[in-house]
């Protein structure tokens, strides 16, 4: 579970990035979202992959048992936007069903 909140944590700030001019990449860093480089990289490497991100590069190499990233220019992609929508909604409508059962008890 933690790593879907991770996930919609990093489409979010990129959702955030488009209404500016330049973007701080560091905060999409492995430091910065409290990960370490191998599972930041992962997480990565799916976004990429999945289509949900663009703007960067994987491959992998003998001597390193996780993928290498460059995110070159990452952005949002239209599935992202659209995993961000699905699951916001989910998250009012788990918050509106606890509120509902906590009164029926």
């Amino acid at each position: 579970m933690e790593d879907f909140r991770i996930i919609y944590k990093i489409l979010r700030i990129l959702q955030k990035a488009m209404d500016l001019e330049e973007f701080d990449s560091e905060e999409l860093s492995a430091e910065a979202l409290g990960l370490t480089v191998p599972k930041w990289s992962r997480l990565m490497a799916m976004l990429l992959k999945e289509g949900y991100i663009s703007g960067g590069q994987t491959w992998n190499t003998m001597d390193c048992g996780y993928p290498k990233i460059a995110l070159t220019r990452p952005e949002l992609t239209m599935k992202g936007l659209e995993y961000l929508e699905e699951n916001g909604l989910m998250k009012k409508a788990a918050g509106l069903a606890k509120g509902i059962i906590g009164t029926a008890l």
